[in-house]
Order: C-alpha cells, then sequence, then structure tokens
C-alpha cells in the first residue's frame, strides 16, 4: 500500500472511532493562606540570606507613577526585583516592600513605568533609592505615551504598564502589570546591574 492509501486507511478508521465526551475536571481547592508562625520560620540569618542571594546578578530598573489626580509630584523608586512575567496576554512584575511609602502613591494612580537603567546612570539610582527627597530633581523625562507616567531618559528599555493584580508575598507585595506600550534600544549603552551589593556593567564576551 502507497502513502496515498495509507493515509486514507488512517483516515477511514479515525472517522470510525467514536471517542467518548471528556469527563469534567473538578477544581482543585483553593489553599488556604494563614500566617506562618515565629516557630515555624527556617532559622535563616537575613545578612546571610542577602549575601547569598546577591549572586544573582540583576538590571536596575526605576518603577515611575504620574501624578495622582488633582496635582502633585510624580512618584518613582528604585527596583531590583522586576521580571516579565507572561507573553499573552503580556505581564509583567516587580516586588516592593511592604513599608514603601512611594508604593500607595503608584497604587492610587494605578498605572506605572518600568525604566530599566543603563550603564552610566548609578546617580539616576541612587537618587531614587532615596526616601523623602525630590527624586526627580535634575532628572530628565518625558511622558509614557498610554499611562502618562515619567519616562526617563538614557534608559535602555520602558515599559509602560496598568496595574493587573498585587499580591501579597512575606514583607513584600507582588505588583503585576498589563504592558500597554514598550520601546528600547534606542542608546548604544548596555545595561546598569548590580551584583554583590554594587553596581557592575556587561563584559562585552
Amino acid at each position: 500500500m502507497g502513502q496515498a492509501g495509507m493515509a486514507e486507511a488512517a483516515v477511514r478508521y479515525l472517522r470510525s472511532v467514536r471517542t467518548a465526551a471528556p469527563e469534567p475536571v473538578e477544581p482543585l481547592p483553593r489553599p488556604e493562606l494563614r500566617c506562618v508562625g515565629a516557630d515555624e520560620r527556617a532559622p535563616l540569618d537575613a545578612r546571610e540570606f542577602r549575601r547569598v542571594l546577591g549572586n544573582f546578578a540583576t538590571g536596575v530598573a526605576v518603577i515611575t507613577a504620574p501624578p495622582a489626580t488633582g496635582g502633585g509630584s510624580p512618584a518613582g523608586f528604585a527596583c531590583q526585583s522586576f521580571t516579565s512575567l507572561s507573553l499573552d496576554p503580556p505581564l509583567v512584575a516587580f516586588m516592593v516592600g511592604r513599608s514603601s511609602t512611594t508604593w500607595p502613591r503608584i497604587a492610587r494612580a494605578g498605572v506605572f513605568c518600568v525604566n530599566v537603567l543603563a550603564e552610566g546612570q548609578d546617580a539616576v539610582c541612587r537618587a531614587f533609592a532615596v526616601s523623602g527627597a525630590d527624586k526627580f530633581a535634575g532628572v530628565a523625562y518625558d511622558a509614557a505615551p498610554v499611562s502618562g507616567a515619567p519616562r526617563l531618559t538614557g534608559a535602555v528599555a520602558w515599559i509602560d504598564c496598568a496595574i493587573h493584580a498585587v499580591h501579597t508575598g512575606g514583607d513584600h507585595l507582588v505588583v503585576v502589570g498589563r504592558v500597554n506600550a514598550l520601546g528600547g534600544g534606542d542608546t548604544p549603552d548596555g545595561p546598569l546591574l548590580f551584583h554583590r551589593g554594587r553596581f557592575a556593567r556587561l563584559t562585552p564576551s
């Protein structure tokens, strides 16, 4: 039997077989959420935790938000804990400490822009890591196209988002953003990195 004959036989067989309807899938019960007791915590030293995790090199971003309705100044803070999350739908995420005084302003805005800093923007990162100061003093920026959040000049990439969801994660919040616009690659500079407690730069291979 030739290939055409085998294909026709296979089609006839498949048409003759009746498959049973799939059984409905029962949803799994939602896990019970509760606080972790002090006696359940792993005996980890906070300094050792930071030292070991510091071996994971990250990029450096500044999360910005437009002024709240009715005026005021824009909000922003330096962030290492940023990641892409989903392609369809396009989602990103960043982590922010629950004690952050900037996060409530971003939450009220409902939108934000992720500015991925370039090498040489160490001073910009330090400015946005300070609490209680005018972080935008001397920093050039324009408005992101959808949210209007500050888009910092010289960044290697920017991602314009709306807040999609917020989840708890220990002493931090996990903020998920839906991407509405983005761009990058317009500067020849590489990204600013953070490794073992200090700024670093990519070394060409």
